[in-house]
């Protein structure tokens, strides 16, 4: 069975060479157009997503519900097509959405700009100057759907089996040398490379099964299958529908075995402004991901009496009415937000959490510290506590006081660890400055083995010294060095530990 992803740009002869190649290895042709076409008759808001790409900061967690929709839709139909007959796929990066699947032939097609802009002139009937710009538009909108749904620069070789550049060479001379290519043994289907991809299939039709349900469909989840045993993981915030999910689950054929689990603990953010772009994020973000964790963030205004509840519902802000599945085209009405200097960075951070797969919910709380705790859900345990910047209209002293006052609150009463952003890294991330101290530390540690070991007969006839004066230092001595060595000792282990993030 052979299977070939064809990455192209606008104009640039990869769909006329996926239908050429098609043609001349007897096997069906699919492109991108048509799985968006199907997508959006199945009610996937396609439209929004693509527009979402040119507004930075417009992902809301709506669409990134829409994302994970058409994620697992798109890969449904590419696995479904693929088990079953040879298949040639042309659209912008099809090969990302079967990881592990090794028989897949990857290419990526290039033209150069000029052939490029020539061909859009004669084909949209628009000068040459509006060509080239239109094509520079579309290669932008391109690139920022692909970081955007797999993090990744579609343009870079490394992805892809072959580059193929059509500047010098006809469709026709193409499509003859890698019809050559796919006969290679390096891309015939093993029984590996078809259980991944039939693992690939299942979670995704487990994750179709969970955004067709009433019930479930407004949950986020994340799907994984190997062999008929499906995982399917939800956030703490999504408890509520974790008895749902087995039955709808289990509509799916070919599960033999279901793991339903919540993420495994959560992390607490308090804040009073938030940036998903700060230094602090990056380093919440790969602690929850190392922990399995969710993150919560709770937006703390201080001094006020209002009290809001989740940050979905923000002051003022009229109720989402429940989406509707119903076919619309792909298109929605554009749903306004507040500006983020109104809700402190709060929606943004969310809906950053939450494309990072690692968002636990946000509330916003306006009271005075001592009701701070009466915000929380007593029924999330959470494994750490983060305090950022709090108290922003005091003073520094008094911020400096209120925020130890607030932290240590926090702590006695969450029974968890509680630490400021500024100390995550210092705490739980092991740093190059880290590093250098644990190689000094080891050395003074072994240094100590070896002076203690090599010199045993001084050490004994030190602590046996006979004496009141001999005594008395024997004893200062061990009082100063055991505690000194205990100190080292456990800070390069501590080091050791978190290196191999083991905490």
């Amino acid at each position: 069975m052979r299977n070939i992803c064809i990455s192209r740009g606008s104009y640039s002869q990869g769909k006329e060479l996926a239908e050429v190649l098609a043609r001349k290895l007897g096997c069906e042709c699919l492109s991108r157009e048509d799985l968006v076409e199907e997508a959006t008759k199945a009610g996937i808001a396609v439209g929004k997503l693509e527009t979402a790409m040119l507004k930075p900061g417009s992902f809301n967690e709506r669409l990134l519900l829409e994302k994970e929709h058409y994620h697992a839709f798109v890969t449904a139909r590419l696995c479904e097509r693929m088990l079953g007959s040879d298949l040639v796929y042309h659209g912008r990066t099809g090969h990302l959405l079967l990881p592990g699947v090794s028989h897949v032939l990857r290419i990526r097609v290039v033209e150069s700009l000029d052939g490029r802009i020539n061909s859009a002139m004669a084909k949209l009937r628009i000068p040459r100057e509006k060509a080239r710009r239109y094509l520079e538009s579309v290669d932008d909108d391109m690139r920022r759907w692909v970081r955007t749904f797999y993090d990744v620069d579609w343009e870079t070789a490394g992805h892809y089996d072959l580059v193929v550049n059509l500047e010098q060479m006809s469709t026709g001379n193409a499509s003859a040398a890698l019809c050559s290519v796919a006969a290679l043994p390096d891309f015939e289907t093993t029984p590996a490379s078809r259980q991944a991809m039939e693992n690939l299939l299942l979670a995704a039709q487990v994750r179709l099964e969970l955004a067709r349900e009433e019930r479930t469909r407004d949950s986020s989840f994340r799907v994984l299958a190997e062999r008929g045993v499906v995982l399917v993981t939800y956030q703490p915030r999504d408890a509520r529908v974790a008895e749902f999910v087995p039955a709808v689950v289990h509509r799916v054929p070919g599960i033999s075995e279901l793991r339903c689990t919540m993420a495994s603990t959560s992390i607490l953010w308090i804040q009073e402004e938030f940036d998903a772009a700060a230094e602090s994020y990056r380093q919440v973000v790969q602690l929850a991901r190392r922990w399995n964790a969710a993150v919560e963030l709770l937006r703390f205004v201080p001094g006020g009496t209002e009290e809001v509840g989740p940050a979905t519902a923000p002051p003022g802000a009229a109720a989402t009415a429940p989406r509707s599945r119903e076919y619309n085209g792909g298109i929605e009405d554009d749903v306004e937000h507040p500006a983020e200097g109104e809700d402190g960075g709060l929606r943004r951070t969310q809906d950053s959490l939450a494309g990072d797969g690692v968002a636990g919910g946000a509330h916003v709380a306006c009271c005075r510290p001592d009701r701070l705790l009466d915000k929380l859900d007593s029924r999330v345990k959470y494994t750490l506590v983060v305090v950022g910047n709090v108290f922003l209209q005091s003073g520094e002293a008094a911020r400096v006081r209120k925020t130890r006052e607030l932290t240590s609150t926090l702590s006695d009463i969450l029974k968890a660890p509680v630490v400021g952003a500024d100390e995550l890294k210092k705490t739980y991330m092991f740093s190059p400055g880290q590093a250098v101290k644990q190689i000094l530390y080891l050395a003074l540690v072994a240094a100590v083995f070896v002076l203690v070991f090599t010199h045993q007969e001084t050490v004994v006839k030190l602590l046996h010294s006979e004496g009141t004066r001999a005594k008395l230092l024997a004893a200062i001595g061990v009082g100063v060095l055991v505690p000194c060595f205990a100190y080292l000792y456990g800070t390069v282990t501590k080091f050791l530990l978190k290196l191999i993030r083991i905490e």
